[in-house]
């Protein structure tokens, strides 16, 4: 989910130097600033209660009333912060996939190489499909996700942007280094990345192999860097990056 900023200290409506700010317009802006802080603490509230749930049963039918008695909130509360529960399985992806990515970019930060940042970017990413303990709440969210994809593309859009970004950013710099084929659009080549680990971490997380079998993450790799590489392409030695 997306924060608000934290108060500025200078330049804002608290500052000695802006007299042209009535003391009415500062109340407000405390006073909605107070509302925002409350209004994002009780929307945690009712976020954790619903990764509760989903780590428990794994499944995402849960009822709005079972969600108020979890956060011990009102029903009032939950509809002044959330239009219903699909926008709150909305805001709970949003909010997984927004801080994995951020957690990723440092992890890959300090990365001596394009190829050494996917590689473990990948790994990370098939890897958390299937941990445990967070195998119930992976293997829901991976049903919720598919079926998001389905019934509203746009907003399944915009809840994967920042893992598409963090892709296409690699894919990129993969291609100005002379790594990664120029015979096909960077665009399309990190769309297909990004498909491509993002459906076999729905794979692992549901269990679903084709094959029966839990696809390694070695062979993923492989085959992600076969496509970007392109025909004569030759496989990369490992990673460097140290797994958790």
């Amino acid at each position: 989910m997306v924060r608000d900023a934290p108060p500025s200290t200078g330049g804002g409506l608290d500052a000695p130097d802006a007299p042209d700010v009535s003391w009415r317009e500062r109340a407000v802006e405390r006073s909605l600033r107070t509302a925002r802080a409350k209004a994002v603490s009780r929307s945690d509230r009712f976020i954790q209660a619903a990764t509760e749930i989903l780590g428990e049963t794994g499944r995402t039918d849960f009822t709005v009333q079972e969600l108020i008695e979890r956060s011990k909130t009102s029903l009032r509360s939950f509809y002044q912060h959330f239009s219903g529960k699909e926008e709150l399985l909305l805001a709970l992806f949003e909010e997984i996939i927004s801080n994995s990515v951020a957690e990723w970019r440092q992890e890959i930060a300090d990365l001596p190489d394009t190829l050494s940042a996917l590689r473990l970017l990948v790994d990370r990413i098939h890897a958390q499909a299937g941990r445990s303990p967070g195998n119930s709440i992976n293997r829901a969210l991976s049903v919720y996700h598919l079926q998001l994809a389905e019934s509203r593309p746009a907003e399944y859009a915009r809840v994967l942007a920042p893992l598409r970004e963090l892709i296409l950013e690699l894919v990129r710099r993969g291609v100005d280094e002379g790594t990664f084929r120029t015979d096909i659009d960077v665009d399309t080549l990190a769309t297909i990345q990004t498909q491509t680990v993002v459906g076999a971490a729905h794979m692992h997380a549901l269990g679903s192999e084709p094959s029966g079998v839990p696809l390694d993450t070695e062979q993923l790799w492989k085959f992600c860097i076969g496509g970007l590489r392109g025909a004569g392409g030759t496989t990369p030695a490992k990673s460097s990056g140290k797994k958790r």
